[in-house]
């Protein structure tokens, strides 16, 4: 049978995830080192796990209200006051979502018309452009360099406004560059936001993991509250990525067209995942979020070990503010991030991501998570330095 015809062509012409693909690749090498996939290696704290069962046990198993439960949002409110100072009505202006990735689908199919256009900085995250398309729309790319420490400036912003461009993904701190928007690179770029009306879809899921000064809010900058729309999530600061609980928070208006979206494909985020994510929460107020606290630590520690071997070993690497990721340039090795990664995996058995995955800006460097242990961080830096010994130039 001839499926192709079924098929929709917008779905036919985006690519299989190009994280994934090498990962997928580093499961049948034996004793191969994967740094490609962006998942804590932490738990989930066991207050969460315990509050998860619980619900279970309890019998509390059916649908919550399309919002989310009242108890979590209020908490979701405030953790954002108390964390980010910014505010957000409970109750008419967050829900909570399968995760931050249907929130930034669910904010992109509220937004956007046929052929309209929004603008993703060049490195970032797989799945933004394929989302634009999926709703009908074009991704522009605004052009991010390491010479910026892959920050967004408001001159390429510029570059690539056009008068069918309605909306801006803005996602600091950045995966897979690690990059972070200082207060006042966010003040500029709301500059050009207001004077091209536009909206900003603000993913901020790795805001507990900055590593020098505080997470800085994009709605908290001036008159930027009513024209963003805040996503976060439980997946990267708390270690729940399986639970898949995210949320969004947005002006009223806005919030209204996503949850009629939300209503209609979801109903509600997974109950039991929702009362785990509230004692996470609960008990983060308690204990001063030292789980959170100790994580940042420990990742921060990797981060630092991560900067100065790959540096060290000719490797051009930036130092990353956020995230879990380091985006070393890999072009003094005579080759490609695309080339990089497959020789690495096929000689040295170590999984990495090309950079150009993420954008044309990444196509010389490559994705490294420090997600993982500090041993295997280390087993992998000595592979891949002596990969860089046997096999460049």
């Amino acid at each position: 049978m001839n499926y192709d015809k079924y098929f929709s062509d917008i779905v036919k012409n985006i690519p299989p995830s190009g994280i994934r693909k090498f990962f997928d690749i580093a499961s049948t090498y034996k004793d191969a080192i994967s740094l490609g996939v962006g998942e804590p290696d932490f738990d989930t704290p066991w207050c969460a796990r315990e509050a998860g069962i619980q619900s279970i046990r309890k019998g509390l198993t059916q649908y919550t209200s399309n919002s989310g439960l009242p108890a979590l949002r209020e908490y979701i409110s405030k953790f954002l006051k108390v964390r980010y100072d910014v505010n957000y009505n409970p109750e008419k202006e967050i829900f909570v979502t399968v995760g931050a990735s249907e929130a930034i689908y669910l904010a992109l199919r509220a937004i956007i018309n046929d052929n309209d256009e929004v603008i993703v900085p060049d490195p970032s995250y797989v799945s933004y452009a394929p989302s634009v398309a999926f709703c009908g729309g074009k991704a522009v790319s605004a052009k991010c360099f390491v010479e910026d420490e892959f920050r967004l400036t408001p001159e390429n912003l510029e570059k690539v406004i056009t008068s069918r461009t309605k909306a801006l993904i803005l996602p600091y701190p950045n995966n897979p560059t690690g990059a972070v928007m200082r207060k006042e690179d966010m003040q500029a770029i709301a500059k050009v936001v207001k004077k091209h009306d536009l909206i900003v879809i603000s993913d901020e899921i790795y805001s507990e993991l900055t590593y020098e000064g505080k997470h800085v809010c994009f709605s908290s900058i001036d008159d930027m509250w009513e024209r963003t729309i805040l996503i976060n999530g439980f997946s990267k600061a708390f270690a729940m990525t399986g639970w898949r609980i995210g949320y969004v928070c947005a002006p009223n208006e806005i919030f209204k067209q996503m949850l009629k979206i939300h209503q209609y494909i979801i109903m509600c985020a997974p109950t039991s995942a929702q009362y785990a994510g509230l004692e996470a929460l609960r008990m983060g107020f308690e204990d001063n979020f030292a789980e959170i606290e100790n994580m940042r630590e420990q990742y921060d520690m990797r981060r630092r070990f991560l900067v100065s071997r790959l540096n060290g070993m000719g490797l051009q690497c930036f130092d990353p503010k956020g995230a879990f990721y380091v985006f070393p340039c890999v072009r003094s090795t005579g080759m490609n991030g695309e080339e990089f990664a497959e020789k690495l995996l096929e000689k040295s058995k170590v999984a990495v991501v090309p950079g150009g995955a993420f954008g044309e800006s990444g196509k010389d460097f490559v994705r490294i998570s420090y997600a993982y242990s500090l041993n295997n961080l280390q087993k992998a830096m000595d592979r891949i330095e002596d990969f860089i010994i046997k096999h460049c130039r």
